[in-house]
């Protein structure tokens, strides 16, 4: 493993590979960077970053990663569709450019720890869009682990009830099928949320799931809904329910009770909204707020989520530029992603097989399928 240096004073130099819907957030994210400039797109359809380019006022519009490579950037901020990752980190990585990459870091558990392992043979850093845990209420629920007002978390709530219609799946090729998109609500949605739920409970040990595809079983192949029991490697247990066949929409609520008899619940309402907390019980008194405030539209358009989230977009690339002039690592790493990746799959292979999936921090004498361990 090489060990990277810190960068110089020098502006980053950026380059964006991909100019979908989501490039947005990484063009609002590094331009708000002071010691950070865009200096090239690409994107598959090249005239779709000829336009892009020109609307940002960026110099160099190219076909390929290769091209983009080819401009001298110091990163490249990954925003292509889920399966094509891994071959954009790695031709990264050979060269020596530092990544931030959009969840999932892959769709495939082998395909991530290669990404993972390519970056650090190369000592550059790989960084993976989970903006959310940067959140206020989701750091205040980490503190309140962290500083004993929760302690160790026993038990927790994740449900990710959203609402999505089929023009949804059927504006983008890629989207609803295995081979593209990896995966439903699992891959695309809950994720961000799985990711939390690890974050503040811990080491998986098992997971038992079950997926189906109500609402949308006549455009995609993936499930819209899922399930599911995870126990960690401290004894805690939490549940999960996710769905895109919900409306209106429900959003999101994420509730961890801790070892102190103290419970804190987070909500996303409507969905991109920032988190807040709406209940803190402790200390014998409980603090709540309204889970469904009055007068807002449940039903919201993916430009106004992904438009909310430019804020948080801009605190995690901060957080990675940071990180590379620091020579540290970034909040969210490459490792850190795939733990998301690896739960979520854990609940495909679940239903699959009709038994629980255990991880490698299962008690002693169980180990984790093979084709999950990596």
């Amino acid at each position: 493993m090489t060990t990277p240096s810190p960068l110089t004073a020098e502006p980053l130099r950026i380059g964006i590979a991909g100019c979908g819907a989501i490039s947005r957030n990484h063009l609002e994210a590094f331009n708000a960077l002071a010691d950070a400039v865009i200096v090239g797109v690409c994107d598959v359809d090249l005239q779709r970053a000829r336009d892009t380019a020109k609307a940002w006022g960026i110099p160099a519009a190219v076909h390929s990663v290769p091209e983009l490579l080819g401009l001298g950037v110091d990163v490249i901020s990954v925003c292509t569709p889920h399966p094509t990752h891994e071959e954009v980190v790695l031709q990264a990585a050979a060269a020596g450019v530092h990544v931030l990459c959009e969840k999932p870091i892959s769709t495939d558990l082998a395909s991530a720890e290669r990404m993972v392992k390519a970056c650090d043979d190369a000592g550059v850093k790989l960084g993976v869009l989970f903006q959310r845990r940067f959140w206020p209420a989701a750091q205040r629920i980490r503190a309140a682990i962290d500083d004993g007002t929760l302690g160790r978390p026993i038990m927790g709530r994740c449900s990710v009830m959203l609402h999505r219609e089929p023009e949804y799946y059927s504006r983008d090729a890629w989207r609803g099928t295995w081979a593209s998109d990896g995966g439903g609500v699992l891959m695309t949605q809950a994720i961000h949320y799985i990711d939390l739920l690890q974050w503040f409970m811990g080491e998986v040990a098992e997971v038992y799931g079950k997926i189906n595809t109500f609402k949308h079983s006549g455009h995609i192949e993936v499930e819209d809904s899922a399930t599911a029991v995870i126990t960690f490697a401290s004894g805690a247990i939490a549940t999960l329910e996710a769905s895109t066949a919900v409306s209106p929409s429900l959003g999101v609520q994420i509730r961890i009770t801790g070892e102190t008899g103290a419970s804190a619940s987070l909500t996303e309402f409507p969905e991109g909204s920032d988190g807040r907390v709406d209940l803190w019980a402790a200390a014998g008194t409980i603090s709540s707020e309204p889970v469904f405030p009055s007068g807002v539209d449940p039903n919201v358009s993916l430009a106004t989520i992904n438009g909310q989230l430019i804020p948080h977009h801009t605190t995690q690339a901060r957080d990675f530029v940071r990180a590379l002039r620091n020579g540290d690592d970034p909040a969210i790493t490459g490792r850190d992603a795939t733990k998301a990746l690896r739960i979520l799959l854990a609940v495909y292979e679940s239903s699959r097989t009709g038994v629980p999936v255990r991880f490698d921090h299962a008690p002693a004498g169980t180990r984790a399928p093979a084709e999950l361990a990596g």
